[in-house]
């Protein structure tokens, strides 16, 4: 196992690729290295926040129910992603708006359809889903995350404040990898506040 990967932030679906090349799903591969990137910060504990479906990834109109919480965003999103179901992943991200280019965050329509940023969605989300479900799940997993701090309008929600059925994210994921070592695996999961709501906008990743 390599242990330079280097530190910076990843979108969610080039994020896909670090955890299959090192988090058990092909092994260790220095592919990810180029594919996507890492970004460590400290992380703590977990604890309290439900999970229900929400909008966000790619319009510019949000659907209702909005999440009123960064950690109800967190919560919906790595909930989506253990019952293995794209679509509902889909509508709880957004993207939070970057100079000239708005905000988005996603429909029923937008998560429908056959767009290749969707279809590439629909295969990082099993990618994640074998990492992130607990050994013996029931495949109805309880997903809590305890109360973060936001920096203006982003929360960085380290994987050890997510439990997946009492387990800490990040032991989920250490359980299920090929070589990772507890202490080695740094992942933290971004909400971000658009349009008075919060949606899961990114991975912070880093492994070593």
């Amino acid at each position: 196992m390599s242990e330079s990967y280097k530190r910076k932030t990843v979108r969610w679906i080039a994020g896909a690729a670090v955890v299959a090349a090192v988090v058990g799903v092909t092994g260790c591969s220095k592919k990810a290295e180029s594919d996507s990137g890492v970004k460590k910060k400290p992380a703590s504990s977990s604890s309290g926040a439900g999970a229900k479906k929400g909008a966000g990834a790619a319009d510019s109109q949000p659907s209702k129910p909005r999440q009123a919480t960064a950690e109800e965003a967190v919560a919906s999103w790595v909930t989506a992603v253990v019952k293995n179901k794209p679509k509902e992943g889909c509508l709880v991200m957004g993207v939070p708006a970057h100079g000239s280019t708005p905000a988005k965050v996603g429909s029923p329509e937008r998560c429908d359809s056959d767009a290749p940023d969707i279809r590439q969605m629909h295969k990082s989300v099993k990618m994640y889903h074998k990492s992130f479900t607990p050994k013996q799940s029931t495949g109805d997993p309880k997903v809590e995350v305890a109360k973060t701090p936001a920096t203006g309008d982003k929360v960085m929600v380290p994987a050890d404040k997510i439990t997946v059925d009492g387990q800490t994210l990040d032991k989920v994921m250490v359980s299920n990898s090929t070589g990772v070592k507890q202490g080695q695996l740094d992942m933290k999961v971004e909400a971000s506040k658009i349009k008075d709501a919060w949606y899961m906008s990114n991975l912070d990743f880093n492994i070593g």
